[in-house]
């Protein structure tokens, strides 16, 4: 079992950078597969990125390919999101996730163990 917390969080002019992070307080977080997700008032929870395990596979969601990257340090029990190029659509809670089993997805119901979830504002 794992329990994680999410940091990094806060307002930013679009544009701009941010880069949140996702630590383990219990429990190591390199035996699992971690997910970011989102969800913005009135939205559905979505997937964000995602990393294996090993860090040697990712996974984006179309939405934020090339403006998003996921890393992970597993000497630190942390794994990162960036943010580059914010636009205000990326306002939302965002929150990690962690999943036994070796696959990499993006769905929220494959993931066991939740943070707590952090702000990210963007303003136009």
């Amino acid at each position: 079992q794992v329990q994680l917390v999410e940091s990094g969080g806060g307002l930013v002019q679009a544009g701009g950078s941010l880069r949140l992070s996702c630590a383990a307080s219990r429990g190591t977080i390199s035996m699992y597969a971690v997910g970011w997700f989102r969800q913005a008032p009135g939205k559905e929870r979505e997937g964000v990125a995602a990393i294996k395990w090993s860090g040697g596979t990712t996974v984006y969601a179309d939405s934020v390919k090339g403006r998003f990257t996921i890393s992970r340090d597993n000497a630190k029990n942390t794994v990162y999101l960036s943010m580059n190029s914010l636009k205000p659509d990326d306002t939302a809670v965002y929150y990690c996730a962690a999943r036994t089993g070796v696959a990499v997805t993006l769905r929220d119901n494959d993931y066991n163990y939740w943070g707590q979830g952090t702000q990210v504002t963007v303003a136009s």
